[in-house]
């Protein structure tokens, strides 16, 4: 998993609240088991017409928009079904950050494990940042997950909170695989080594 420092890029606005995950990654491409290539679909229903051409005032089909690496999103993001695939959806197309006031649980923890930041923030601080957001070509946000803060295109800057162990994760690109071989010669190594000590005809 890619590591998460710092992030500049162009923020979309998706004011839509209860943005489900079949809205994310529509249930017809949840047959594969890969993480790639599901972000030429991402949206799916909302980016194109029943003839696969893509809709023109979709956010992500707009100039400004089309390269956007954060999503400033509506209340509620990622309900629905609890497929990982939304988040691989999200991260393929390059998306690497979703702003919202509110998130459904297991989306919101899947982000976490696919390199995605998902930051909570104030209704206050959100209109904030979806007004940033909303600027076109000049609607470029700073996430910092160190120092735990949005800077927006004319320096203001909002902090946010992380879980502690989330943020260590995403700062060294650990998901599930990469904190079990974190503790493999501390922890895996020694109970081998008792085992074999142990039971050594197993």
């Amino acid at each position: 998993m890619d590591k998460f420092t710092t992030l500049t890029g162009t923020a979309a606005p998706m004011p839509l609240v209860n943005i489900d995950t079949d809205m994310i990654i529509p249930k017809q491409f949840l047959k594969t088991i890969k993480r790639t290539g599901l972000g030429a679909n991402l949206f799916d229903e909302m980016r194109f017409d029943r003839e696969g051409n893509e809709i023109p005032d979709f956010v992500l089909n707009t100039p400004a928009y089309r390269d956007a690496k954060i999503l400033v999103a509506g209340d509620n993001f990622g309900c629905g079904s609890s497929r990982e695939h939304a988040p691989w959806a999200l991260l393929d197309y390059g998306i690497r950050c979703v702003i919202s006031t509110s998130f459904a649980d297991i989306f919101y923890n899947n982000c976490f494990k696919n390199g995605i930041l998902p930051i909570v923030v104030s209704p206050e601080d959100h209109a904030k940042l979806m007004d940033d957001a909303e600027r076109g070509a000049n609607a470029t946000l700073t996430v910092d997950l160190e120092a735990q803060t949005v800077t927006g295109p004319d320096g203001g800057e909002i902090a946010f909170e992380v879980d502690a162990f989330k943020k260590h994760c995403l700062l060294n690109g650990l998901d599930d695989i990469g904190l079990t071989i974190e503790n493999a010669s501390a922890s895996i190594d020694a109970f081998e080594r008792k085992l074999a000590s142990a039971r050594p005809w197993v």
